[in-house]
C-alpha cells in the first residue's frame, strides 16, 4: 500500500509500504479524510512544540517511520478478534491519548488519568495511508448526520471539550478566548452551551474575527488594530473576564503569537479568575508567578480528552449545537496531495486557513 513516511524533518516520502496485519481488539480501517493536526504541522518542518524531542529520537533511531494523521475520519475494513462494539462499514474517528492498561491508574480504573499509554499518529501509525491499523480502545462510531470532513475535526473538539470542562465556567461567566482557530473556535461553542453569559474573542486575522461573530461570539476583538486588554477591561467594566482561554501562543514561525497572548490573558482576567492555557509553546517561558498570586488567578491545564469526551462530541455535532463546517476552509484531493495539506496548516495566516486542511483520501 502506499503511505507517507518520515525520513527526518521537512522531509517526507510517499512509499510502498506492507499493508499492516490484524491483531486482537484491533481494527484495519481505510482512511477517507485526514487532516494534519498544528502541532504535526510544526513538528513535520522541525519547529520545536509538543513531542518534538520524542519526534527527533525516533528519526534518529526509527526513520523512514510513518506518523502523524491523528485526526481523521475513517471506514473500517477488517476486524480482529475480541472486537465486539464495531464491524465492517462503520465509520469510525479516534482519541489519540490512550491508557497503557498496565499501571496502577488503569488498573484501579481510572485509566482516564494515566499518560503512559501510546498515542496515535506519534507512538503509533496514524491514517496518512491507504490503509491503518488501531485500536478498539480509540474509536467511536461516526454519526450519519456527520460528514467525512466534519468527523475528521472530531478529535480535536474532543479536546476544547476538555479544555472547557477543566475551566468549570458558571452560568453567566464572561468568557475570553485568546486566538480564533480551529480550537479557539471550538471552545467558543462549547462554552457558549455551557452556561458562559457573554463571550469575547480575540484574533489578528480579520477572516477569524467575522468566523468568531458567526459562530455566536458577542464580541470579536481585532488584536492588530486594538488595545485588546484594555478592550476587555472596557467590555467587562474593568473587572476582567471571568475564565480566559490562551489559545493563540506558539512558534512565530507559523504565525502563531509566541508568548505574547499569555501575558495579555493574565491581564484581561478578574482577580479570582481563571486562565486556561491551551497552546503549546515549544519550549520554557518566563512566567511571574508572584503576579498569579497576588490576584489569586487559577493558570489550568486541560485535562485529557478521554472516550466519553469524544462520544460527546459526536453527539453535539450530530444534533447541531456545534457547527464545524462553516471552519473547514482548505479540502483537497488524494493522498498525494498530503504535504500541501502540511503546508496550508502550518501557514494558516497565509493560506487564510481557520481549520486544518484536509484530505479527502479516495
Amino acid at each position: 500500500m502506499k503511505a507517507w513516511r518520515f525520513y527526518g524533518f521537512n522531509d517526507m516520502r510517499l512509499d510502498e509500504v506492507p499493508p499492516p496485519t490484524l491483531i486482537p481488539r484491533h481494527v484495519i480501517v481505510e482512511p477517507l479524510c485526514v487532516q494534519p493536526s498544528v502541532t504535526e504541522a510544526q513538528l513535520a518542518f522541525g519547529i520545536p512544540t509538543l513531542a518534538f524531542d520524542r519526534i527527533k529520537k525516533r528519526f534518529a533511531t526509527e526513520a523512514p517511520v510513518q506518523l502523524f494523521g491523528h485526526e481523521f475520519c475513517a471506514r473500517i475494513v477488517e476486524v480482529g478478534e475480541g472486537v465486539f462494539g464495531f464491524q465492517p462499514g462503520d465509520r469510525v474517528a479516534a482519541r489519540a491519548k490512550l491508557p497503557c492498561e498496565k499501571c496502577p491508574l488503569c488498573l484501579s480504573e481510572r485509566s482516564y488519568l494515566c499518560r503512559k499509554g501510546p498515542v496515535i499518529g506519534f507512538d503509533l501509525p496514524g491514517c496518512f495511508s491507504e490503509l491503518a491499523i488501531l485500536p478498539e480502545i480509540a474509536l467511536v462510531k461516526v454519526d450519519d448526520r456527520i460528514s467525512n470532513s466534519e468527523a475528521a475535526c472530531l478529535q480535536s473538539l474532543s479536546d476544547s471539550i476538555a479544555a472547557v470542562e477543566t475551566a468549570s465556567i458558571q452560568m453567566g461567566d464572561t468568557v475570553v478566548i485568546f486566538g480564533q482557530g480551529s480550537m479557539g473556535l471550538e471552545c467558543l461553542q462549547i462554552a457558549r452551551i455551557s452556561g458562559a453569559g457573554r463571550v469575547i474573542t480575540v484574533d489578528v486575522r480579520e477572516e477569524s474575527c467575522l468566523m468568531s461573530k458567526e459562530l455566536g461570539a458577542d464580541h470579536a476583538i481585532n488584536a492588530g488594530n486594538t488595545d485588546v486588554v484594555e478592550a476587555i477591561r472596557e467590555l467587562t467594566g474593568g473587572n476582567g473576564a471571568d475564565v480566559v482561554f490562551e489559545c493563540a501562543g506558539g512558534s512565530p514561525k507559523q504565525g502563531l503569537a509566541g508568548t505574547k497572548t499569555l501575558g495579555q490573558a493574565i491581564d484581561s482576567v478578574r482577580s479570582g479568575g481563571k486562565v486556561v492555557g491551551v497552546s503549546w509553546f515549544g519550549g520554557p517561558l518566563e512566567l511571574d508567578v508572584d503576579r498569579l498570586r497576588e490576584r489569586s488567578l487559577r493558570y489550568l491545564f486541560p485535562d485529557i480528552s478521554t472516550k466519553a469526551h469524544l462520544e460527546h462530541t459526536v453527539r453535539l455535532v450530530a444534533s447541531g449545537r456545534v457547527r464545524l463546517k462553516p471552519t473547514i476552509t482548505h479540502v483537497l484531493k488524494g493522498i498525494e496531495s498530503v504535504p500541501m495539506a502540511f503546508q496550508i496548516t502550518a501557514n494558516k495566516g497565509l493560506h487564510k486557513a481557520i481549520n486544518p486542511a484536509q484530505v479527502m483520501m479516495k
